[in-house]
């Protein structure tokens, strides 16, 4: 751990930090890591994305230190108005990390070590990918795939979001065209997550050794043909007047009822 005191937001030395706002989607930062607070940096140091800097008022710095001293990387202690000038925007939480992204995971060889998959057809918001995230960490979930369409979950708010949870469950975006890369689940018994009054409840299905569910995004949900490549579609029963819930929610109530 190498600690630098700064004072400048123009100093190179925070150039993984700046400009946070925009970063999401400019193509030169996709390969950085960025996570928020001293939890989810915690998380970060603590998974496989090698850390690349972190950077933080010193009362959060000190709060990490346990975690931080093994590392060889550039510690750098700023006020929480160099961080937020160097960020373009309040960091309230008061520390940021950033970390290289590693290489995706082959997918097949991830399904073979998994039993309990969630699967994302153009799942784009960023908060909900979070949370499903952070959902899929509390049951138990092995794995989670996601359909071209989808966001990517590393972004800043996701991984925020998620509570740095989507760095312990290992992704992959599904190869080819969509939805005949679900054959890649041939070994799964495929569930479709819809509030469709035709579709089995899902507390009455019998739990599969090996499943995976399919959830879409909020507002559209699932396509008419990835419905058509599910083993079964499923409901949560709800009182009447309700007819969905927020996808992250849902989630959570299928992992919960699976597992």
């Amino acid at each position: 751990m190498r600690f630098v005191e700064i004072d400048d937001p123009a100093d190179p030395r925070l150039d993984d930090f700046r400009n946070l706002t925009d970063a999401d989607v400019r193509p030169d930062r996709r390969g950085v890591v960025i996570a928020e607070g001293v939890n989810v940096v915690e998380r970060l140091v603590t998974s496989p994305y090698p850390v690349r800097a972190v950077a933080g008022v010193a009362a959060r710095i000190d709060a990490l230190r346990p975690v931080l001293e093994p590392l060889d990387v550039p510690v750098l202690v700023v006020d929480k108005w160099t961080l937020s000038g160097a960020a373009g925007f309040r960091v309230t939480r008061g520390v940021l990390a950033s970390a290289d992204r590693p290489p995706a995971p082959d997918v097949g060889a991830l399904l073979r070590r998994s039993n309990r998959v969630a699967v994302l057809e153009a799942l784009n918001d960023f908060e909900n990918l979070g949370a499903l995230f952070r959902n899929a960490a509390a049951f138990g979930v092995d794995a989670v795939l996601l359909d071209p369409q989808c966001a990517d979950p590393l972004y800043r708010r996701s991984v925020r979001v998620s509570m740095g949870h989507v760095l312990r469950v290992p992704f992959a975006v599904l190869p080819g065209a969509w939805p005949q890369s679900l054959d890649a689940l041939r070994d799964f018994t495929v569930l479709a997550m819809t509030p469709g009054s035709s579709a089995s409840p899902l507390r009455e299905i019998a739990v599969p050794e090996r499943w995976a569910v399919l959830l879409g995004a909020e507002g559209p949900g699932l396509s008419p043909a990835a419905l058509a490549a599910a083993d079964h579609r499923v409901r949560i029963p709800m009182a009447s007047g309700v007819d969905s819930l927020n996808v992250a929610t849902a989630a959570a109530v299928a992992f919960a009822q699976l597992t």
